[in-house]
């Protein structure tokens, strides 16, 4: 059975299942941030976060804020929410700092489709790059995605293996975001996380 995939803006009732999804996949690596930094990253850009629905719900989310480059969220504190909340502090680089699946629906390309829509959200909003932090040894899953490793940045506070990663916004893609399309049953395969968790001023 397929059901119809809508990736939108996140609003206050996602939240119960934002924080359930993002602990189920980082309490294990030690990362796990809880509600109010969770809600914290959001408010300083809601217009580059978004929940991905599956069928009548949330599947997954996706969490991204302006921050200059090599900088990232301290996992140790919230963001001081902008006033207002919506210019960017650096408007050249965009900070992908996290993206979860819930588990019964990895491996159904829901994680590509929120970076799809990032990628086209970045580019209309003149991001030059996205930025990330790789977690949990991912940085092979977003190598492939063309993402470049930056060795000598020691992400702290992201575990061991954290590296910081970052790509040029490519300018040659749709100008509008994918329509919303199916996804099929597949096997569940766990998602790898970007990850971003030190403050950006």
């Amino acid at each position: 059975m397929s059901d119809v995939v809508h990736i939108r803006h996140i609003t206050d009732a996602d939240w119960d299942g934002i924080v359930a999804i993002e602990s189920r996949a980082y309490a294990g690596l030690g990362l796990s941030e809880g509600r109010t930094a969770l809600r914290s990253r959001a408010d300083v850009s809601p217009s580059t976060c978004f929940v991905v629905d599956v069928g009548s719900g949330p599947a997954g989310y996706l969490l991204a804020l302006p921050c200059p480059a090599f900088r990232y969220p301290d996992l140790a504190r919230p963001e001081e929410a902008m006033n207002p909340p919506d210019p960017a502090p650096d408007p050249r680089n965009l900070h992908l700092h996290d993206i979860a699946v819930t588990e019964g629906l990895r491996g159904r390309g829901l994680a590509k489709r929120l970076l799809h829509h990032l990628t086209l959200t970045a580019r209309s909003r003149g991001y030059q790059r996205i930025s990330l932090i790789a977690v949990g040894r991912s940085d092979s899953f977003w190598s492939a995605r063309g993402f470049t490793a930056y060795p000598g940045i020691s992400p702290g506070g992201y575990g061991t293996n954290a590296v910081y990663m970052s790509k040029a916004v490519p300018t040659d893609l749709g100008a509008q975001p994918e329509p919303t399309g199916v996804v099929p049953g597949g096997p569940s395969v766990p998602t790898k996380r970007a990850d971003v968790r030190v403050p950006c001023p």
